[in-house]
């Protein structure tokens, strides 16, 4: 037997002002746990800092020599400034462009040029590192796909207190 009133035998009336406050505050705590976990995120980052730094080194300059053909390796130059009052130690790096990013200095030793990786850079408060050809310089290691002049790398330098630095490099065939 169907009940006419309730629509249908096992149906009742629809509640709509039921529903529209049940939406509402379902919609209500949906952004209130947005809103929790955006100010969570920002209290773990503002954590991270280290105490008394409100400033961040910076990449100038960045550039990103393009080899005379397709080759697996290249390198990047630039200066990473630091006007901070502390310390900054870079302890890697990497680019979503590159299979491998890494720190490398290059040194005369009894007349012959050899290279080492740099495990560590340390850059004093007010100081810089001058990422230079013959020197210390970024090995990019195996781009994931071909690099045209003009076009920007996105390097991400990870640094001793867990942060991380930013820098931008620009392709280009000769030195600026």
């Amino acid at each position: 037997m169907v009940n006419s009133s309730t629509g249908g035998r096992y149906h009742r009336p629809m509640n709509v002002s039921g529903i529209r406050t049940g939406l509402t505050l379902a919609a209500m705590l949906a952004a209130a746990s947005v809103f929790q976990a955006g100010a969570q995120g920002r209290a773990a980052q503002q954590a991270k800092a280290p105490a008394g730094k409100a400033c961040a080194a910076q990449v100038r300059e960045g550039w990103v020599r393009m080899p005379p053909m397709q080759m697996p390796m290249m390198a990047g130059f630039g200066r990473i400034e630091n006007r901070c009052s502390v310390p900054v130690t870079i302890v890697s790096a990497k680019s979503a462009a590159f299979a491998d990013v890494s720190l490398h200095e290059t040194r005369i030793v009894d007349g012959v040029s050899k290279m080492r990786a740099v495990p560590e850079l340390r850059i004093a408060p007010d100081g810089s590192a001058q990422l230079k050809p013959g020197g210390l310089h970024l090995m990019l290691m195996q781009p994931h796909k071909p690099l045209k002049e003009g076009s920007r790398v996105a390097v991400e330098f990870g640094l001793k207190d867990g942060g991380s630095l930013f820098g931008e490099f620009e392709v280009r065939k000769a030195a600026p």
